[in-house]
């Protein structure tokens, strides 16, 4: 009978990377984004930009924010001084009116909207093309916040294309 030696090992070698082993990394650091994310979002912990589409400042957006709890949403808001861009996605998009007066232009017709009203841009295929504008004078900006569902975007494969700027971009 042949001889056999054996090596015992201290010390396990370090698990080989793969999809199993990325599979528990992900739902470790997704429970403890659940445990430990924050609660609050401080509005002055988020920033104010202004983009084609007009002054906005994103409060949840898995692109950008990896500490939030619900990475399946994303939050804006959109300050509104004469008009925004115009832009066409899939639509399923939530929009409260906080401040102002205005209306929105949806597929070419016109919605008007004002404070504490909740404005829903259709689920369309081939998108929702859309621009809001506020009726109130430019020193006084309407301003709503936005919701999101992020599912809803990957399900339907949509695509965001800008078709106007808004006059405030000077970019």
């Amino acid at each position: 009978m042949a001889e056999v030696e054996r090596t015992r090992e201290r010390e396990r070698p370090p698990i080989q990377d793969n999809p199993y082993e990325r599979t528990l990394k992900y739902r470790k650091e997704f429970a403890d984004r659940m445990a430990n994310g924050p609660v609050v979002i401080r509005d002055d912990e988020r920033e104010v930009f202004q983009a084609r589409q007009g002054k906005l400042k994103f409060f949840l957006d898995p692109t950008f924010y990896h500490d939030a709890p619900l990475q399946q949403w994303r939050v804006f808001m959109h300050e509104i001084r004469t008009f925004s861009g115009r832009h066409k996605h899939q639509g399923g998009l939530v929009i409260y009116v906080l401040r102002g007066r205005g209306y929105s232009v949806v597929d070419g017709q016109r919605l008007d909207w004002k404070k504490g009203d909740v404005v829903l841009l259709p689920l369309r295929p081939g998108g929702v093309e859309h621009q809001h504008f506020n009726l109130d004078p430019p020193e006084n900006p309407a301003r709503w916040a936005a919701f999101i569902h992020i599912p809803i975007i990957e399900q339907l494969a949509s695509v965001l294309e800008q078709k106007e700027t808004s006059p405030d971009f000077k970019g």
